[in-house]
Parts: C-alpha cells; structure tokens; sequence
C-alpha cells in the first residue's frame, strides 16, 4: 500500500506540501496537480484516523449500527439522534447491515469527514480499525456490542438476571427440553445470551446440548430456518428462546405454519430475547426480555459528547426486564 512518502516522492515535492493538497488546503496549482496525479497513478487513499485527528470540530458525530431494519436499532438510533441534536450535534448514519467489511467501509467514510466523535455497534469483536481509531485518539463509544482490544466506553445490556429468571419460570413449570436460537457466534452479545442461558439451565439441574443450540444471524429467516432445524431434530425441544427480536420473528412463522400439529406453550414454550410492541398482539402473546433501547442510545450518546468535551467517560450495564406472556405458560402437555 503506499504511503505519503511515496506520493511525495513521485510528485517531487514534502510530505508537508501532499498532506495541505489532501486537505484541501492551499497550494500552488503545479504542486497541486503533481500530488493529485501521483496520488491517483499509486492508488494513495489518505489514512482516516489521521486525517480526522486535524478536525477543529465540525458538530457533526457518527453512528454505525449493525441492521437499521431491525427494530431494535431502528429505536436505538432515534435515541442517539434525539440526544445528539438536542446537544447541537447532527449525526451522519451508517448501516453496517452485519457485514464487517461495510462497518469498516463507513468508519473509514465518517473518519475522513472528520466527524466530532463516533457511536458503533461493532458487527465483530476485532475490528483493527475501531482499534486504530481509538489508540490515536479518536472518540469513540461502543454500544450493545464489546470489541476486542479497543480502548473505548462499552454502553450494554445486562440479560443475565432475566435469563436466569426465565430458565427458573421454565424449570418450576416442568420444562426439561431447553433449546436456543443463538445469533452469529462473532458476536459477543450472542455469546453472552448463550453462555447465561446454559449457566441459568445448569443452575436448575438441566442440559442445553450441543444439537439445542442453532446459529442463527440476527435476521428474520436465519430464525425460521433454526426452528425448523430444532423441530424436526432428534431432540425436539419443548422451551425455547430466541436472542434477538428479528430471528423470533421468523421463528414465529414457523409456528404459525405449524400450528395445526404443534401447540405454543402446550407443547412448546417459547421466549424471545428483545421486546416489540406487537408481541402482545400475537396469539398466543410473545413472550420476551425486555432492553432498555432507549436508554443504551441516549447514554451512548451522552458519554461521546463527554469525551468530545474532554471529560472521562466509562462503560455503563443497564438491567433488562423478564415480561412473561402467554407463549411460556403452564407446563408441557406430555408431562401433564
């Protein structure tokens, strides 16, 4: 890849006179026109981190989610716009669409129009440009997501205590057959969902195997093919819960196709990690963990405007919320 250096060197000027060119600053049009050319013969892209660290401010931030379809952080990224523009901030939006590579592609994009700060929900847990842009001193605030080795304020959830009070409901109701539909396994989040679910069920005396736990990839159809793999496998399950709102959503439809042969709670209980509005228009009622959306934006938000101001800044766990409904009542019908 070539460096500054190299552009200088095939323009036959300073590093100092390619770096003013690059900014837009002013320069000699012979200078300029030799930078550019030589620029474009090597294919030079200027590093964005180091181009952002020259910002005098700009009042602008950006946000980087993983799926603006999902609802979640649809809501998520209301509350950070909310936040940000009540401060006097504008925020430029990018949609990561769970692909590492398009999360990297727009931090790159927001970096080198030298935005204020950046709120990222990383689609992976290493991200060696998140990393570069917080080691040099970009400000930078995870949320919902942790990121290896980026020294940045991580803003997320805590499901642990609601997990573990769902196993419990599920265990005193005589539920023996726990299953998950977990998301991407590159994802902490995931992670975490999977690892409380299995540590609350071994807490109550129960086994969720390797063929109870399906990945899935935080999208709607990933959910329905995962039921459809636990429903027709050799163990089928007679709890599940699914960890992000989109996946139940495709998992429902499943159920719904099946609903002739295959009662929800009679023979199967089933929970979703994420809460929307229509989950009690559903029949029966969906039953869900609830996360403080709302909050984990707004706080986000409110600790990157802290950085911008040169204050300190530090990671932040909300608690969710268990919301029981009718989809996890009673017990199994074949243990009546």
């Amino acid at each position: 890849m070539a460096t500054i250096k190299d552009v200088a060197q095939r323009a036959g000027v300073s590093t100092a006179t390619v770096s003013r060119v690059l900014a837009g600053v002013t320069a000699s049009p012979g200078s300029r026109d030799r930078v550019l050319a030589a620029a474009q013969a090597l294919n030079f892209r200027p590093n964005g981190v180091a181009r952002s660290l020259r910002s005098t401010g700009t009042n602008t931030v950006g946000l980087v989610v993983s799926d603006l379809l999902n609802p979640y952080f649809t809501e998520l990224a209301r509350a950070v716009e909310d936040t940000a523009r009540a401060a006097g901030f504008a925020v430029i939006v990018g949609n990561a669409d769970e692909n590492p590579s398009q999360q990297d592609h727009y931090v790159r994009i927001l970096l080198e129009r030298q935005v204020d700060g950046l709120v990222v929900v990383p689609t992976v847990e290493t991200s060696p440009l998140l990393r570069e842009a917080a080691t040099t001193g970009h400000h930078l605030v995870l949320v919902d997501r942790p990121a290896e080795d980026v020294a940045a304020p991580l803003v997320s959830a805590d499901g642990g205590p609601a997990i573990d009070e769902l196993v419990a409901y599920l265990a005193a109701n005589g539920r023996r057959r726990l299953a998950v539909i977990a998301g991407p396994e590159h994802a902490g989040s995931s992670r975490e969902r999977l690892v409380a679910f299995r540590g609350a069920a071994a807490r109550h005396g129960l086994e969720v195997p390797d063929e109870g736990v399906v990945h899935g990839d935080f999208r709607s159809s990933s959910g329905a093919a995962a039921m459809v793999r636990l429903l027709d496998g050799p163990r089928r399950p007679d709890a599940v819960l699914v960890s992000n709102g989109a996946m139940g959503l495709g998992a429902v439809s499943v159920l719904q196709e099946r609903a002739a042969h295959l009662r929800v709670p009679d023979d199967l209980a089933v929970a979703v990690f994420d809460d929307m509005p229509f989950f009690q228009l559903l029949r029966p009622t969906l039953t869900a963990i609830e996360q403080p959306t709302a909050d984990l934006g707004r706080i986000a938000m409110e600790l990157l405007l802290a950085r911008i101001a040169g204050q300190p800044a530090h990671d932040v766990r909300l608690a969710c919320r268990l919301v029981l409904r009718q989809s996890t009542e009673g017990g199994p019908a074949d243990a009546r």
